[in-house]
């Protein structure tokens, strides 16, 4: 695998989670942060991953890191199986840190940064961290925040963690693939908006032509923007993220199509 290259920490960290916003384990978790690095700079990437989605929690962090500088600690903890002997892992991409459990969270950032490298965390290590007290349930407090703050301030490197990996739990559905002419994915989540949001990349459809998106048996056209359609149309549209889309001008094309996650998609040209 080769030396893993050198995080220069920014002190800046992002928070990723299913935890939502009613209870204060987000704000328990920041203040696991704040009291071993005060200076720490902590954004909320989001709290409203669907809980126990480890997918759509790596599809968000790997279209969204690379919009914070270098040196960023992000932290995403989307774990049913904490407590037990599933991995740790602490990735190194593009100047960046990524901690998460070997979960298959990390798998569609790895499919965007072929170059990634990652470290197991190694429990023993925990002890040198001055990580005492565990509890089998909120390992983002106990853990996640307190390594977090660690290589944010630069008291720890990703190498100190334990030792190079390179495997990953094969964890959620595979990146779309093509299939002759025909691009194949499916929905991976459904934003706020009710836009169905796919795991195909923009990429995936060069050569294509004019496609055309089939989904809940219906053959939809690729718009340039949501503009570009009539009210009520339903769209295709590759979305600020650089991947497909499928949406309703001025409504919700999962509650039309009543469709969400899941759901198959696929494009070809048109004939």
């Amino acid at each position: 695998m080769g030396g893993m290259p050198a995080f220069v920490p920014s002190g800046l960290i992002t928070l990723t989670t299913d935890f939502g916003l009613e209870d204060p384990f987000v704000g328990v978790m920041k203040g696991s942060i704040l009291a071993r690095f005060a200076a720490a700079r902590i954004v909320d990437l989001t709290h409203a991953v669907p809980a126990q989605r480890p997918l759509e929690a790596g599809f968000w962090l790997s279209r969204s890191f690379g919009y914070f500088p270098a040196g960023t600690v992000h932290v995403a903890v989307v774990d049913p199986g904490v407590g037990t002997a599933r991995a740790i892992l602490c990735a190194l991409a593009n100047g960046h840190a990524l901690l998460a459990p070997d979960n298959g969270l990390l798998e569609p950032v790895a499919a965007l940064c072929p170059s990634l490298q990652t470290v197991e965390l190694a429990p023993e290590r925990l002890s040198g961290l001055g990580i005492q007290r565990v509890s089998a349930t909120f390992h983002g407090r106990d853990i996640f925040a307190p390594v977090a703050a660690e290589l944010a301030c630069g008291r720890c490197a990703p190498l100190d963690l334990g030792q190079p990996r390179i495997v990953f739990d094969p964890g959620g559905s595979p990146p779309a693939e093509p299939t002759g002419r025909t691009v194949r994915g499916c929905v991976v989540t459904v934003d706020h908006f009710g836009n169905l949001i796919t795991d195909i990349d923009a990429r995936r459809l060069e050569g294509l032509g004019t496609p055309r998106v089939g989904i809940a048996g219906r053959l939809l056209a690729v718009r340039h923007t949501y503009a570009d359609a009539s009210a009520g149309e339903l769209m295709a549209v590759i979305n600020s993220f650089g991947v497909l889309e499928i949406a309703e001008r001025d409504g919700s094309a999962a509650t039309t199509l009543r469709v969400g996650r899941g759901a198959p998609v696929t494009v070809e040209p048109a004939g």
